[in-house]
């Protein structure tokens, strides 16, 4: 693969979806870890056993819930954000910006190929997060659970995709491409 010069409109838009994609895993990440419906319930009953005061498990629950909600809040506003920043990256090839590559080229080595595939692949498993996501918000609440079932499996792609594209961008940058950190960030090799 030849050494790309990348757009401001390129640039702009990948540190954008970046950014929102690992806020929403940080938010995910405290959901089930330390934001833990349970977790913070327990250091609430931990708490309270201090005090002369008492909640049931099932208050604790509700209060912990009412804690970490203005977290998940931004959970769905960030996730707003990324399906107007998705909607931008579909149709930029329209305008002769950030154009798709074709995987099934016949010139292109079996490394490129892969990389056009992964990124594809991404694009669709973001496509259904977002509109699952969408679905789970806006949605009618008969198909909430079905959808946050699918959209519980974001998780996976994501994580995948960021070693992926990690664990690419730095074999490039020791190998064939040099200087591309350099160009997604400044536009520039240096």
């Amino acid at each position: 693969m030849e050494n790309r010069t990348y757009t401001k409109t390129f640039r702009i838009l990948h540190w954008a979806i970046a950014f929102c994609m690992l806020f929403l895993l940080l938010t995910i990440f405290l959901r089930l870890n330390w934001m833990n419906k349970n977790n913070v319930s327990d250091i609430i009953q931990n708490y309270l056993s201090t005090t002369d005061q008492q909640l049931s498990e099932e208050q604790s629950i509700k209060l912990a819930k009412l804690i970490r909600k203005p977290m998940w809040e931004w959970h769905i506003y960030i996730g707003y954000v990324l399906v107007g920043l998705y909607v931008i990256r579909m149709i930029l090839p329209f305008f002769g910006e950030m154009k798709f590559t074709n995987p099934f080229q016949k010139n292109i080595d079996v490394k490129t190929k892969f990389q056009y595939w992964v990124y594809l692949v991404f694009y669709f498993c973001t496509a259904i997060s977002l509109i699952t996501g969408l679905i789970i918000e806006l949605g009618p609440k008969k198909l909430k659970e079905p959808m946050e079932e699918i959209h519980i499996l974001s998780i996976y792609y994501l994580v995948a995709f960021i070693v992926l594209h990690f664990g690419g961008v730095l074999l490039a940058e020791l190998s064939t491409q040099k200087g591309i950190i350099s160009r997604i960030i400044s536009g520039n090799d240096k």
